[in-house]
C-alpha cells in the first residue's frame, strides 16, 4: 500500500529545516564571533573597491597574528580569515571622518583610514583606540623589515 503525503505537511517539514538551519547558522558565527573576540580581535570595516562612494563595505574583526593582521567576515561560518594584511607590506595613509551613508553603515565613532598593501588600495573602518593598535602593531616590525624603511643594523651579517 503506497501512502500518500499531505502537501501541507512537506511544507511543515520544509519549513522546519529551514529554521533549523538558520539556527545552527546564526550559533555557528556566534561562536566564531566570541572566539575571535576573546583571542583578541577587534571590530573592523574594510573595502576594496574605492570607485563606489560608500559602498562595498565588509564588516568583520581583525586579529592579530604574528606578521599578519587576520580579517573575518562577521556573518561568515568559515574559520578562514577572508582577507590577510602583511605587516611589513602595509602602509596606513590619510584619514578620514565616515561620510554620505558611511555613518550609517559603519560602527560608531569609527575613523576611516586609508592603506595601501602591495600596490593596492583599502579602506579600514575602525575604533581611533584600534588604529593606535595597528598603528604601535606596524611600528613594532623588526627594523630590518620594510615597515620601517631601515638598512640592516650594523651587526647584520646582510650588510
Amino acid at each position: 500500500m503506497i501512502k500518500t503525503v499531505d502537501m501541507g505537511t512537506l511544507g511543515t517539514i520544509a519549513g522546519l529545516t529551514v529554521l533549523i538551519l538558520v539556527v545552527i547558522w546564526i550559533v555557528v558565527v556566534a561562536i566564531r564571533r566570541s572566539w575571535l573576540l576573546r583571542s583578541g580581535a577587534i571590530d573592523v570595516c574594510w573595502r576594496g573597491d574605492l570607485t563606489r562612494s560608500g559602498r562595498g563595505w565588509s564588516l568583520g574583526q581583525g586579529r592579530f597574528d604574528g606578521d599578519r593582521w587576520l580579517l573575518y567576515r562577521s556573518f561568515s561560518p568559515l574559520p578562514t580569515a577572508s582577507k590577510v594584511l602583511r605587516r611589513g607590506r602595509l602602509e596606513l595613509g590619510a584619514q578620514r571622518s565616515p561620510v554620505g551613508a558611511e555613518p550609517d553603515l559603519l560602527p560608531v565613532d569609527s575613523v576611516i583610514v586609508r592603506c595601501c598593501e602591495d600596490g593596492a588600495d583599502i579602506e579600514l573602518a575602525l575604533a581611533e583606540q584600534a588604529l593606535t593598535g595597528v598603528r604601535s602593531w606596524i611600528e613594532s616590525a623588526p627594523t630590518t623589515s620594510p615597515a620601517h624603511g631601515r638598512s640592516p643594523g650594523p651587526r647584520d651579517p646582510e650588510r
